[in-house]
């Protein structure tokens, strides 16, 4: 993000302010009248939901993204290329984002349950609000792996171990932005969307591990 908002303000010379978080918190905030003015969700049921309850301008949104989850540890040795480390169990923590809050984390435990292993791993999940969060309490130590976005595996430069979590076992991580109701007059919000469908942001996404959607 904030390469793709240097990239906007050297090209427009519009200034852009960012605030991250969870995407089930920011949408709440946006509820409460949050003065965001763009919305860029790590899913697509989000943004749609803000839609429906009429706080975005209808027809601006659009998939940035595509996100990959990941099963990472920041030691060498730990996780193995097929994920096997989860049925072995030979950790103590796990740590993920809240399903409830983050697409990320609802990800992950279609993960777990797919293989079968969410009643057995249940007890040993460390649950963080984002999956920024769930990567920190693996960086720190305070989990030995975690799920986390394949793009932070990239920006670390692969260091540690993981496994890239085939598709087939989590509904797509499609990730979606929105013109918000009160960003509808500000010409640089209008200006930020197509701007994250340009090549510049679109080589920026792709860099850090995303696919975009055409």
């Amino acid at each position: 993000m904030q390469k793709i908002a240097t990239a906007f303000e050297v090209q427009t010379g519009h200034r852009v302010r960012s605030a991250l978080g969870s995407s089930g918190k920011l949408a709440t905030q946006i509820k409460a009248g949050a003065p965001f003015e763009v919305f860029l969700s790590a899913d697509s049921q989000t943004p749609l939901a803000l839609e429906a309850d009429g706080l975005t301008i209808v027809g601006s949104r659009i998939t940035y993204a595509i996100g990959r989850l990941a099963l990472w540890s920041r030691q060498t040795d730990l996780v193995d290329a097929q994920g096997a480390i989860l049925r072995k169990g030979n950790f103590s923590y796990l740590a993920m984002a809240d399903p409830r809050l983050a697409p990320y984390g609802a990800a992950a435990l279609e993960v777990l349950k797919s293989m079968g292993l969410w009643p057995s791993l249940q007890s040993r999940v460390v649950q963080a609000d984002s999956v920024g969060q769930t990567y920190q309490f693996v960086a720190s130590g305070n989990a030995e792996l975690g799920f986390v976005a394949w793009a932070q595996v990239q920006e670390a430069q692969q260091k540690g171990s993981f496994w890239l979590v085939p598709t087939a076992l989590h509904s797509p991580l499609r990730q979606d932005a929105v013109l918000l109701q009160k960003g509808k007059d500000n010409p640089a919000a209008q200006a930020f969307m197509p701007f994250l469908k340009s090549p510049q942001a679109q080589a920026i996404i792709l860099s850090y591990g995303y696919t975009v959607y055409p």
